[in-house]
């Protein structure tokens, strides 16, 4: 069974920078779906792998972008010599330090969460334990003061009632 690979994205712009591509020619080929993207509110991607695909095909492929667009090929005036296989190359290696980064600089940003969440539960479950001895605490005294509630209840009424015996007695 074939795996897809997994998608590696970038950004347009820093995609436009790192292959020195005009911004017109990537944007002519998102919209002819030559160059796999995705949008979102702020920000258009560009797929590595589609990119590369792109960045390393010539001569017979120079239709990329459609005739009735208006744009000039991507491979149009590209010397097909070794300085430009190897700075496509250069290009795609860049590109794929920047994923690299990126992804470590993720993964770091989701061990201080996973860390920072752990240490809040930690705490809230300290917290909570303290809580619960408090709880059992007052508990125990409120049942102590009903005890001694009760107890000064009986000890008045038997005051009372002797009280009221020695008025009888008269």
């Amino acid at each position: 069974m074939d795996k897809q690979p997994e998608k590696t994205w970038i950004e347009l712009d820093e995609f436009v920078a790192v292959s020195k591509l005009p911004k017109e020619r990537v944007l002519a080929l998102i919209q002819d779906k030559s160059l796999e993207s995705k949008h979102d509110a702020q920000k258009i991607w560009v797929d590595l792998h589609s990119a590369a695909q792109i960045l390393a095909k010539r001569g017979s492929s120079k239709s990329l972008v459609a005739a009735k667009a208006g744009y000039p090929t991507l491979l149009e005036n590209t010397p097909t010599d070794p300085i430009y296989v190897e700075k496509t190359i250069n290009t795609i290696l860049n590109l794929h330090d920047k994923v690299v980064g990126a992804k470590d600089e993720t993964i770091a940003a989701y061990k201080n969460e996973n860390t920072l969440l752990k240490e809040a539960l930690i705490s809230m479950q300290e917290i909570y334990d303290e809580d619960k001895k408090t709880i059992a605490l007052l508990q125990e005294e409120l049942d102590r003061v009903r005890e001694e509630v009760e107890f000064m209840k009986r000890k008045y009424r038997l005051m009372w009632g002797k009280v009221t015996d020695m008025g009888n007695l008269k």
